[in-house]
């Protein structure tokens, strides 16, 4: 008599549960059961988006991947040929998630609330059978000589298992990682990314609560930059340019000890002599007004109150005023204006690594360890992170379908 086969997914997140609802469609006969080491499963997911849960993106506005996955792209690429953000759409929208696409291209449920998701999820999960093990933290694999898998916990008695996926999200410490190291898989040193920026500069700090939108800031000396909507906050800056540069250059960053000079241009055009020959269209126009009432590029009031007194050009001063040594000063402050990052913030309750299991040591068709067989990754796990918007949950979907049907077959 054949054994049944059992399954084991380590970890009751948005990955570990897409893999375990694909393998149990896919292998109805197998047991499959998610080894969850918490008291409650997608605990993470609840939080995602304020509570809203982004859980994709239109991916309109993405022309390459790698803008949405600093690491990963290459394998996300190949993946979205099985599973898209369209499949995610659908599949939510088939078991009575409704879903709507932002302005910004992010995909939320209609209801706003994350339970939706995880209530669909969850039932799901229930429907086909899959267990559901809490309070269960793994602490070690064995491959057995037959090619089972023993999973070793921390209070509870060894489970022995035919198929593993780990899908244990992401880890800020790489000693946590030891035990898959163990089995010989390269660990990629995990270190924060999408996170904000603290700069110590009072008067920049003051503006609090103003948006600038289409802007383009880099980190000096590299060729790491991002644009879109930047906050400026009671501690520094935030904002979706600021997150997606801490995304790209997460592990740089990391490496400077969160000590590094960022540029911001704030109106988004790089070419000086046009930035100047709209600058002096204003002078031509507008001669005799003072240089705070005309706004250029359509900046805030307060941020254009802010330039000007840090390029000293008083507010008392008029446009044709300025001369030809006022307007470079007004060009640089716009397109280059520098400030000196002093640490790392944090993005509301949302954690995400850079680093993780090595995708050299995974078969990007299923998923599969190369190192250690029928053992398969999903998720943040691995060295596959991405910029806000829903991409990151858009990983875990994919990879986690992928998983789940390869080591159900």
């Amino acid at each position: 008599m054949t054994k049944r086969l059992h399954i084991a997914v380590v970890g009751g997140g948005a990955a570990g549960f897409f893999a375990a609802i694909a393998a149990k469609q896919t292998n109805p006969e197998a047991r499959v059961t998610i080894f969850e080491r918490g008291q409650k499963v997608l605990a993470k997911v609840l939080i995602t988006g304020g509570g809203r849960c982004n859980l994709t993106n239109s991916f309109a506005q993405i022309m390459d991947l790698k803008q949405a996955y600093p690491r990963g792209d290459k394998m996300m690429k190949r993946l979205f040929n099985v599973f898209s953000h369209k499949d995610t759409w659908q599949w939510f929208e088939q078991r009575g998630v409704k879903l709507v696409k932002q302005d910004d291209e992010c995909v939320f449920p209609i209801s706003q609330s994350a339970q939706s998701v995880v209530d669909a999820l969850t039932h799901e999960a229930h429907k086909l059978g899959v267990e559901v093990r809490t309070g269960y933290a793994v602490e070690a694999v064995k491959q057995m000589e037959n090619g089972d898998l023993q999973l070793l916990f921390k209070v509870q008695k060894p489970v022995t298992v035919q198929r593993a996926a780990i899908t244990t999200g992401g880890s800020p410490q790489a000693n946590a990682l030891q035990y898959l190291a163990n089995l010989g898989h390269n660990i990629v040193q995990p270190v924060p990314s999408l996170f904000t920026f603290n700069i110590a500069d009072a008067a920049f700090k003051a503006l609090m609560g103003t948006v600038v939108e289409g802007t383009t800031v880099s980190l000096v000396g590299t060729k790491h930059k991002a644009t879109g909507p930047l906050l400026v906050t009671h501690w520094g800056a935030s904002g979706p340019a600021i997150l997606k540069l801490s995304s790209y250059g997460a592990r740089y960053v990391h490496d400077c000890d969160y000590q590094f000079p960022i540029a911001v241009n704030w109106i988004g055009l790089t070419n000086s002599a046009l930035v100047a020959e709209h600058l002096q269209g204003i002078v031509d126009s507008n001669p005799r007004k003072f240089l705070t009432s005309v706004h250029p590029f359509g900046l805030p009031t307060r941020m254009w109150q802010y330039i000007l007194q840090k390029t000293a050009l008083g507010a008392d001063k008029r446009w044709d005023e300025l001369g030809k040594k006022g307007l470079n000063k007004l060009v640089e402050a716009l397109t280059n204006d520098q400030y000196k990052v002093t640490g790392k913030g944090a993005f509301r309750d949302e954690f995400v690594t850079c680093g993780g299991v090595s995708l050299s040591d995974i078969n990007l068709n299923t998923m599969e360890s190369k190192v250690c067989k029928n053992l398969y990754f999903a998720g943040e796990v691995l060295d596959v992170d991405a910029i806000t918007g829903g991409f990151n949950l858009q990983a875990a979907w994919t990879t986690g379908f992928v998983a789940g049907k390869a080591m159900a077959l």
